[in-house]
């Protein structure tokens, strides 16, 4: 089977809820009732395609896998506006049972394919201390660690940028001659 790339669709929108909390509750702590309302908060799809960019990877008709990515609105009215140049990729989930497939990298591929499409320059994110090997992928996909982000309540989000370019042009093979 072929895993596509692909905006979501509203028929997805609870699917790719549903994927996108089982990806994150292994991070959720007993108790924790920010994480909670947060896995709430990653099922709201519907809400957040309105406003953003939310693609998902489908096999076979399933999703396994969501990202979404801010071009222009932000999924929360009370973070920073996005800077013209930028784009911010959130919410990266692949589902327990489908990861090491490479899924992950080729949501985040088409987020920075989607940026530079949308004439953007930059591509952000944030992770958490907890999602180590989010944060092996970012690193080797180039991302650099800038600022964390520290809330009042001491939760830390690191930050991670990346320069993007325009798409490359497509290669033209070169025949003998």
């Amino acid at each position: 089977m072929t895993v596509h790339i692909r905006p979501v669709r509203p028929g997805e929108y609870a699917a790719a809820g549903e994927v996108t909390a089982r990806a994150y509750s292994e991070f959720a702590r007993p108790g924790q009732t920010d994480w909670a309302s947060y896995l709430e908060e990653l099922r709201d799809v519907a809400g957040r395609a309105r406003r953003t960019t939310v693609l998902v990877a489908v096999e076979d008709g399933r999703v396994l896998g969501t990202a979404t990515l801010e071009l222009g609105g932000r999924v929360d009215a009370d973070d920073p506006p996005l800077r013209p140049e930028e784009a911010h990729i959130r919410m990266v989930g692949v589902d327990p049972g489908a990861r090491g497939r490479g899924i992950g990298k080729a949501l985040m591929e088409a987020c920075l394919s989607e940026a530079r499409a949308g004439g953007k320059t930059l591509a952000t994110l944030h992770t958490t201390r907890r999602m180590t090997t989010a944060q092996r992928m970012y690193e080797s996909m180039g991302f650099n660690r800038g600022p964390d982000r520290v809330f009042s309540d001491g939760f830390v989000l690191m930050s991670y940028s990346l320069p993007i370019g325009p798409d490359p042009p497509p290669r033209v093979p070169r025949t003998p001659g």
